[in-house]
């Protein structure tokens, strides 16, 4: 696994939990890893990851629009 160090100013009150969580749910959400890749990102179980996705308002089931109306056309 890659390690990225990036710099952000004092005034911003974010710990390192916080930011592992905002970066694994981005890359979650744009369907670039898959729920246990982004769960090791943020260094949590895929239940306890699974569990937090909604407090970051995204859903588990991470269908893209397109998918999602093609499977209902196709029903």
């Amino acid at each position: 696994m890659k390690t990225l160090t990036i710099n952000i100013p004092d005034s911003l009150e974010v710990n390192n939990r916080d930011l592992a969580m905002l970066v694994s749910t981005t890359l979650y959400e744009q369907g670039k890893l898959s729920l246990g890749q982004t769960a090791e990102v943020a260094g949590l179980s895929k239940r306890t990851f699974a569990e937090l996705l909604g407090s970051y308002g995204i859903s588990i089931f991470n269908f893209p629009t397109k998918d999602l109306s093609r499977d209902v056309s196709n029903a």
